[in-house]
């Protein structure tokens, strides 16, 4: 049992393994948050005394006690319009036009397992998870607010999510529902966010937290490239291994806004959800609104712990079907060799190069369709192309995989080229504003995904090419941002919800896709990693990490991404040098090695290799395919900082430290240098480790507290690799 309730004082205790959560509804029938940190055992209430602060007002309901006011105390779920100054979590237009909304205490259930939310993503439990939902009510309005806590009391993983229901008899507007209020009245904390830009993705940045609001958020009607729907809050002196950090992060793909203020009296108060620009419901009497998902846990052993927490419950608790756990194929895309230029005769000699050297799947990327011969038509023409294709996908896959190899091909479900025979037929089916010119990206339209019509279209065509031949993989793409929001099907009063009404329907038709081919592995994609988030995890256990392959690069995007999500979900290929995005180039092993902290791949023209490089290629497969187990499933440590060091460094670790992975690059080499050692993680303080390749044998505490040394390094982008295995000798 992991939800605990004292009756009496109104008390609710959420325990995990190594976590408490308190929440408490007090007097007045205010939802108090009291405690989210290390287990207490005792109610932390005690510890929440306030003044009569200036300009704080006060609940009527408090009577003449100036001390007790909603802008000073930490809340449970915050509300515009009645004394509370910062942030909200939850904003409603009512009937009368006022916004005022005074949530209180009316009931508490426990359940049995954890919740589901119709229409979205979610983590799901075992028999062993529990549910709290907490109802509080609006009583001059009727409006009810349920806060859903899932708990997986294991992995120390809370989730929260909320519903809104207008019990009322009038239409009330939503203009701002978040899933997760979290206020935090004691502590110092410093923030972590992931920026970046494409082909630059997610890239930590740590800062201290300055009097006021400071937002991460994205507009874009997607996770996007620029901000990552998730979050850290650490103390200042939070290490890997040591120290305080909370971390949240939202199972949602479209717009998202992360919210932190920390406040008159040093509190910090954290939103995460659906942003509010440019989104509101209609909230009809009698209906209800399911916020998505937001997921949170507490560490107090480093941002080590709170990645192993992370990493768990994705890949286990969220990623879902046959590949969740599996071993993945390694594949070679042919877009960085062959881009729009290929026919089969092209694309089978990649196969042929693939198949010799041990490769397990070929996928046909963009061009394979319509009229596709660039990035300025065929979208939405979901047809081979038989001037590229003679007879169609199915001689060409069975050549494929004569070879014994199978076969992947690439789609962008979610957009519409202007020069298409849909577009010329439907062209109210894409997002534009009537009477103003829409804005491309990439030459490209949207589809809107809300309506019924283009999702049956989409669901129809590509179940037709999925049973027109033996097809394995799909990498599902989506090259650009979303604007001019207007749907064709929605009143003029309900074009607000266009943007969640998208991603409802994106996820309606990945759910039916995945249903109805459970053995094919969907990648997802968005310029790379514009999409990388826990929502769509949910659908694609893999998502292509960034389009840029560059080896040095990547050790910096996926450095970032490792702070929440699993190596597990990483798309990541070696790919031709000098590399298309920078020019740069490394060595082949190097590249392999950072490749291989992901699901793994080729993205070049084998046949442009030497003799020696594709016996390299050879090595690389068999030594993933050894380690690939370990590198998925294991625990992921960073041993580094490439953002300051000259050296990109991560470990595997086998979940009983039974075995050990180091890999990585050294960038710089300079004369005379010593060198380096690094401090290892994960490991038995009194086994005994040999290191492959050598008779040394040196103990797991040695190796955390004092290092290893790593080979000497020669030359530019020098490669890291250490095997530790457990002896007894």
């Amino acid at each position: 049992m992991s939800v605990y309730i004292d009756e009496k004082s109104r008390l609710f205790c959420i325990r995990t393994n190594n976590t408490e959560y308190q929440m408490k509804a007090d007097e007045y029938g205010v939802l108090k948050h009291i405690w989210y940190g290390k287990k207490v055992g005792s109610d932390m209430s005690y510890l929440l005394e306030y003044p009569d602060v200036g300009f704080s007002g006060n609940p009527y309901c408090a009577g003449d006690d100036r001390t007790y006011s909603l802008n000073t105390l930490p809340l449970e779920y915050s509300c515009e319009g009645t004394g509370d100054y910062r942030i909200s979590a939850l904003s409603v237009t009512h009937s009368d036009g006022s916004n005022a909304l005074d949530l209180r205490y009316k009931s508490h259930s426990v359940k049995k397992g954890k919740y589901s939310i119709k229409g979205l993503p979610a983590v799901y439990g075992d028999s062993e998870a529990e549910t709290l939902e907490i109802t509080l009510c609006d009583t001059a309005s009727g409006i009810e607010v349920v806060l859903r806590y899932g708990v997986l009391e294991k992995l120390d993983i809370i989730t929260r999510s909320a519903v809104i229901r207008n019990n009322g008899e009038k239409t009330a507007v939503i203009n701002k529902a978040a899933s997760l209020c979290l206020d935090i009245p004691f502590g110092d904390w410093e923030w972590i966010h992931f920026h970046g830009r494409h082909t630059m993705e997610r890239v930590p940045e740590r800062a201290p937290l300055f009097y006021g609001i400071q937002e991460s958020s994205s507009t874009r009607g997607t996770s996007s490239h620029q901000q990552n729907p998730s979050v850290i809050l650490c103390s200042p002196d939070c290490t890997e291994q040591s120290g305080e950090c909370i971390g949240a992060f939202f199972v949602y793909s479209g717009s998202f806004s992360t919210k932190i203020e920390y406040d008159q009296l040093r509190q910090t108060r954290l939103t995460m959800g659906i942003n509010p620009e440019l989104f509101t419901w209609n909230l009809s009497a009698g209906e209800e609104f399911e916020t998505p998902e937001a997921v949170i846990t507490y560490s107090d052993n480093g941002l080590s712990q709170l990645s192993h927490n992370f990493h768990r419950v994705i890949r286990e608790n969220i990623c879902r079907g046959k590949y969740k756990l599996a071993e993945r194929p390694i594949l070679i895309n042919n877009w960085e060799a062959t881009y729009f230029d290929f026919d089969e005769e092209k694309i089978l000699a990649i196969a042929k190069e693939a198949s010799a050297l041990g490769v397990d799947m070929l996928v046909l990327d963009d061009g394979w369709f319509g009229k596709r011969d660039g990035d300025t038509s065929g979208l939405g023409d979901w047809f081979v192309n038989e001037n590229k294709i003679k007879g169609g996908l199915g001689k060409l896959v069975e050549n494929v995989k004569a070879l014994g190899m199978r076969f992947g091909i690439w789609f962008e479900p979610e957009m519409i080229s202007e020069d298409s025979y849909l577009y010329r037929a439907h062209p109210d089916w894409a997002i534009q504003i009537p009477g103003r010119q829409p804005m491309r990206g990439r030459y490209q339209l949207l589809l809107d995904m809300s309506r019924k019509d283009v999702q049956d279209y989409l669901y129809g065509v590509m179940c037709d090419i999925l049973r027109s031949a033996d097809i394995s993989y799909i990498k599902w793409d989506m090259n650009r941002s979303i604007s001019d929001w207007y749907s064709a099907e929605l009143p003029p009063e309900r074009q607000g919800e266009l943007p969640h009404r998208y991603m409802l329907g994106l996820y309606s038709l990945l759910e039916r896709l995945t249903s109805e081919f459970p053995d094919v592995l969907f990648e997802g994609c968005s310029g790379g990693g514009g999409r990388f988030d826990a929502g769509m995890l949910y659908y694609c256990p893999q998502i292509w990490c960034s389009d840029d392959t560059d080896a040095f690069e990547r050790t910096k995007i996926q450095y970032g991404t490792s702070y929440i999500y699993p190596v597990s979900a990483v798309g990541s290929h070696v790919s031709t040098v000098p590399n298309h995005q920078t020019g740069r180039i490394t060595p082949i092993e190097t590249r392999a090695i950072t490749a291989m902290a992901g699901s793994f791949g080729y993205e070049l023209d084998l046949g442009t290799l030497s003799d020696d490089e594709k016996a390299d290629v050879e090595k690389q497969i068999k030594k993933f395919k050894k380690y690939g187990s370990l590198i998925h499933n294991g625990k992921y440590y960073r041993l580094s900082d490439p953002l300051k060091d000259n050296i990109a460094a991560w470990e595997f670790a086998a979940e009983d430290g039974s075995e050990i992975l180091v890999q990585g690059m050294i960038f710089r080499t300079e004369p005379n240098m010593k060198r380096y050692s690094l401090k290892l993680a994960g490991l038995e303080p009194q086994a005994l480790y040999k290191m492959a390749g050598t008779d040394e044998i040196i103990t797991g505490s040695a190796l955390m507290k004092g290092g290893i040394l790593l080979p000497a390094s020669w030359g530019d982008y020098s490669p890291v690799e250490i095997h530790l295995v457990r002896t007894e000798n």
